[in-house]
């Protein structure tokens, strides 16, 4: 007798299971059939733009957000105007659980139907490009070539940054910027996040923008303070990047080629200022393709003939060597005040310099 009531509470218990498992499939059916419904009604809208302004628009999706969150960051940044909408289309299409997390690229000429696939795909997310400090753009060209999401050469580039190329009035003026110069110095080391449809004159102007951000306000204040332009800045700048390995060292690394630059050698009161002979600035001419900053010896000092060479020289060369980085910038800004002329790499291997204040310690500092 027990064990009869037992088997029918078993199946009394089985039987509600059941019950309650279909009628969940069954109300997903409804939910289902009832959004395709919606969806068939409103075709016109999934294939419609909301605009026709086409320029790349950054997008960020955190990981974890959910379609919920997704659809609301696309209706405030204006890419849609209906959220549910564009649920319903990914819950219908399967594409909640493919939705990509990271930075996308997207536009305004994107129907609901483009963005889901969009952000579905690695074609439309960002190409993170690191441009480090005290790269030339030669050697920023030579990598893009290596970047295959680029659409575009490394010529290409060369042609919208080098000499001659179109600049725009408005940042000459800012920075100095001498008729016909390349943007050598200009374009701001860091980790940029480009559209795979980004075109060169695009990158370029995203690393002009860049740097204008950074310096606009006390830089360029200070810069003018002391009566010089950031072209000038600019320019000394890249060859303390040059010679610093480390941060620490780049603001009296500036005050002792200020010093060159600004004052006599004291060991000659009635000399002119001493011109700059900075290495960099003879490694610059003689570089080429898959060594742009070759090894010179002390022949190279008189012997390469070039406007950059500061052995031969006086003053600063007649542009940047090399994209600087902040910190660089900052350092002939606010440069150490020293009463050295003379810095030499230290014979201890560790990247860091002896510094002296005549020609005799200079010397002696030799290894």
């Amino acid at each position: 007798m027990l064990l009869f009531l037992a088997m029918g509470v078993l199946a009394l218990v089985c039987g509600a299971l059941t019950f309650i498992l279909a009628g969940d499939q069954i109300a997903e059916i409804t939910r289902s059939l009832t959004r395709d419904y919606r969806l068939s009604q409103r075709e016109d809208e999934l294939n419609a733009a909301i605009g026709t302004d086409s320029t790349p628009i950054r997008f960020d999706v955190v990981d974890g957000v959910g379609i919920q969150g997704i659809a609301t960051s696309l209706a405030q940044q204006g890419f849609i105007n209906d959220r549910e909408l564009f649920i319903d289309y990914a819950l219908s299409e399967g594409l909640s659980s493919r939705l990509l997390s990271g930075v996308f690229f997207l536009n305004r000429t994107m129907s609901i139907v483009d963005l889901a696939a969009a952000l579905t795909s690695n074609d439309y997310r960002s190409i993170p490009y690191t441009l480090a400090p005290g790269q030339r753009i030669e050697e920023i060209a030579e990598i893009m070539d290596n970047v295959p999401r680029l659409g575009f050469t490394g010529d290409a580039f060369m042609a919208v940054v080098g000499r001659g190329a179109q600049v725009s009035p408005t940042f000459a003026e800012y920075v100095g910027l001498p008729p016909g110069a390349s943007l050598e110095g200009f374009l701001l080391p860091r980790t940029y996040q480009l559209a795979p449809d980004f075109t060169p004159v695009m990158v370029r102007d995203v690393m002009l923008d860049a740097f204008v951000e950074a310096t606009s306000g006390e830089i360029a204040n200070q810069a003018a303070e002391a009566g010089y332009s950031l072209f000038e800045v600019v320019t000394l700048a890249s060859i303390v990047q040059r010679e610093a390995l480390f941060d620490s060292e780049r603001p009296l690394i500036a005050g002792v080629y200020l010093n060159r630059l600004e004052r006599a050698d004291p060991d000659t009161d009635e000399a002119p200022p001493l011109n700059l002979d900075a290495d960099p600035t003879v490694q610059y001419p003689l570089g080429s393709s898959g060594d742009w900053w070759p090894q010179i010896t002390v022949a190279d000092y008189q012997g390469v003939d070039s406007e950059y060479n500061t052995y031969r020289r006086e003053g600063l060369p007649p542009g940047p060597i090399a994209n600087p980085s902040l910190a660089s910038i900052q350092a002939v800004i606010a440069p150490e005040d020293t009463d050295f002329f003379y810095f030499r790499a230290d014979c201890r291997d560790d990247g860091l310099h002896d510094f002296a204040l005549n020609y005799q310690e200079h010397l002696a500092n030799g290894c």
